[in-house]
């Protein structure tokens, strides 16, 4: 084993995963699927087929680079609760 191969900071099964973009992952879950950050290694997003997932995390994580994420987001709704409870 190499040094620079013995000290990697990923985990080995994460080393096998076929990474898109270098970012992301897509996987099947038992009902969904999902994508997973590769710079979190949580998940990111849920859908009904491999392609949506794939395409919406693209559209995601291209808009959040560029800054622009805001510009396609609304705030729904209220979570502040008002008076004494």
């Amino acid at each position: 084993m190499s040094v620079e191969k013995q000290y990697t900071k990923e985990h080995p099964e994460i080393a096998e995963v076929k990474w898109i973009d270098d970012a992301f992952y897509v996987e099947k879950t038992k009902f969904l699927w999902k994508s997973v950050r590769k710079d979190t290694g949580k998940d990111f997003l849920f859908g009904p087929t491999e392609e949506s997932v794939l395409e919406m995390t693209r559209w995601h994580l291209k808009h959040e680079q560029e800054g622009t994420l805001h510009l396609y987001s609304k705030v729904v709704g209220n979570a502040v609760i008002d008076g004494k409870l």
